[in-house]
Parts: C-alpha cells; sequence; structure tokens
C-alpha cells in the first residue's frame, strides 16, 4: 500500500509519508537476443530486477528463454536485485525475455520537521568518500564553501543542489547516462544524470549530508513505446526525524536545456525537483558499484543501470552502456 501526505500545492491530505498524485501503470519488457559468438562454452548475463519498495508496485514478473539456468540476488546493503541467467555450451541463439508491470506514483517528500538530530549511526556508509581517491580533499573544499553558514543537513542538502542548478549543465552529446568522472566534472560541469548526481552526492557527502543515488529507467511519454535508452537516475538524501529526502537536479537541467524557460518557469521546476519526483519512473538499483552474485569476471561495474554480459569471461559491452550485446526494452501502459 502506498502511503500518503500533504504538500503544500503538492497534494491533499497529511501524515508522516511520501505524497502520492499521479501515477503510471503499464508493462516493461527486456527482449535479448544476445550477440555471443556461436561457439562461446559459457555466455553469462546480469539484469537489473526491480522490487516493489514504498514508491512501486512490481507484479507479473515473467522471465523466459532457452538459457541453461537462472537466479536472483539481493544486494544485502542496498536491496539492489540483479536477475542472472547464463548459457552452457555453443549455441546458434541464446534468447531471455523478462517483463514486470510495474505501478509508479508521483512521489513528494516535503513535510520537512522543523528540528534535526544526528543523523543515525546506520547513515556512515552513506557519508563515505573513499571512493574519490585523491580527489576528496578537493571536493570537501569546494563543499565547505558551498554550505558556509549551513548548519543542519536540510540547508546543506539545498545548498549542494542549488549549486548544481545554477553552476552545472546538462550535457547532450555525453554517452549514455555519463561515467561520473568527477575531476573532469568539478571543471567542465557539463553531463549526463549519473555525472550531475555523482556531483550532488560527493559534495553532499563532504558536508555531512548521508546520500545515495538511485538508478532506473524512465517510462514512455507515450502510451507505449521503445525505452532502450530511457535510463535515467536521481538522488535521495537522509534528513534525521524524517527519512529519505527524494531530489533531482538532474531533470531541472535538462528542462532548462530543453525548454528554454522564463525565470518563473524554472524556479517552479526547481522548487519541485528538490523534494518530489514525477510519477513516469521505475526504481532498477541503488548505489555505485554493486555487488552482483556470481560476480562479473571482469570487475565490478560502476553502476547497474544497463544489461551487462559476458562470453568466456570476456564482457560482451563494447561500454557500460552495453546497447551494443543483443537488447530492446520496450514500454506499454495498463
Amino acid at each position: 500500500m502506498f502511503r500518503k501526505i500533504v504538500i503544500g500545492v503538492f497534494a491533499a491530505a497529511l501524515t508522516t509519508s511520501p505524497a502520492f498524485s499521479g501515477e503510471r501503470r503499464g508493462t516493461v519488457t527486456f527482449d535479448f537476443s544476445l550477440k555471443a559468438p556461436a561457439d562461446a562454452k559459457e555466455v553469462r548475463l546480469w539484469v537489473p530486477y526491480p522490487q516493489t519498495d514504498g514508491n512501486q508496485q512490481i507484479t507479473d514478473v515473467s522471465v523466459t528463454g532457452n538459457f541453461t539456468s537462472k537466479n536472483l540476488s539481493k544486494e544485502p546493503k542496498t536491496g539492489t536485485t540483479s536477475l542472472y541467467a547464463e548459457w552452457k555450451g555453443p549455441m546458434a541463439e541464446r534468447k531471455l525475455t523478462y517483463s514486470f508491470t510495474t505501478l509508479r506514483k508521483e512521489v513528494v517528500t516535503k513535510d520537512f520537521p522543523k528540528t534535526e538530530g544526528p543523523a543515525p549511526a546506520e547513515m556512515k556508509p552513506y557519508l563515505d568518500l573513499s571512493y574519490l581517491g585523491n580527489s576528496e580533499k578537493r571536493v570537501k573544499e569546494i563543499a565547505a564553501e558551498i554550505t558556509k553558514g549551513r548548519t543542519t543537513i536540510l540547508a546543506k542538502a539545498r545548498a549542494v543542489y542549488d549549486w548544481i542548478v545554477e553552476n552545472m549543465r546538462r550535457d547532450p552529446n555525453v554517452k549514455g547516462c555519463g561515467l561520473g568522472e568527477i575531476d573532469r566534472l568539478l571543471v567542465d560541469k557539463g553531463g549526463k544524470c549519473v555525472d550531475i548526481h555523482t556531483v550532488f552526492t560527493a559534495l553532499a557527502r563532504a558536508a555531512d549530508v548521508p546520500t545515495r543515488e538511485i538508478y532506473g529507467i524512465r517510462m514512455h511519454k507515450e502510451k507505449e513505446g521503445d525505452i532502450t535508452k530511457f535510463q535515467h537516475c536521481w538522488v535521495e538524501f537522509f534528513l534525521p526525524g524524517y527519512g529519505w529526502v527524494i531530489a533531482d537536479p538532474a531533470d531541472v537541467l535538462k528542462f532548462k536545456l530543453e525548454k528554454n524557460p522564463t525565470s518563473d518557469e524554472l524556479k517552479v521546476k526547481t522548487e519541485y525537483f528538490f523534494g518530489a519526483v514525477d510519477e513516469n519512473r521505475v526504481q532498477l538499483s541503488v548505489g555505485k558499484q554493486p555487488v552482483l552474485n556470481p560476480a562479473p569476471k571482469a570487475g565490478k561495474l560502476l553502476y547497474f543501470m544497463y544489461p551487462y554480459a559476458e562470453a568466456d569471461g570476456k564482457p560482451l559491452n563494447e561500454d557500460l552502456y552495453g546497447f551494443n550485446i543483443g537488447y530492446t526494452i520496450t514500454f506499454k501502459e495498463r
């Protein structure tokens, strides 16, 4: 069951949970005909497998194909789940069709408490910056400047969000959703959703705001259509005394690029996406470098939003996005 709240102009009933207004229901179908060598001895495939949570319901799951075996694996820390399939021995074709129906609601998390306590100990992993390596010092310096004078988690998160909207830009020439190359991004300030939210996460964590990245896929604007390249991500930060607050500065920058809005139109969109996201998306995974089981032989993935495949231990993907491995994703509204 979905929970409801009221949020100023965004909703109509008050509780202490996310609010929902619009909703979409539809079936998402992954069709694979893997472009693997016919004589490969072992072909392996990993596909994001969305879960029901407070924001979405996943039903009518179906997995068919000529695979030798399959299983599901859930990462305990984040709940990220993967569908794994393998084909043993030479085969002329390696087929898999995976579909699910989703009911997704608009999510609004804006009824912020008047006071904050400290972040609980279990939020420590969402403050980790060790993955930044030598870039950590610079990120902390920039975050300190952005959040100067802010003393609460909410105020710091908003300062980082506003800095992203004012200083970064959507770069339509970036392939896929980007690679989150933090050093380049802090200089160039242009990218796609992964790039933008990598910067948000790094700066927010550096300002002691527990933050995580959410990876998903958009539903088609029409009642049905191809969504093979509709992947998208957003962020959540943890507000003590409230819970996870959702945000999507990347969609503000997309709106700015594509619509050339007036200042008032941009202000409305900026306010909306701090604490809200629309219903036209499905969450697939959480966080970078997910632990997949079995593990890919080529090493960890940077993030898990696209299917990934290997043949005899070597990646079929020409890059992280893997549009070349032989698959389509389609959406049909229900």
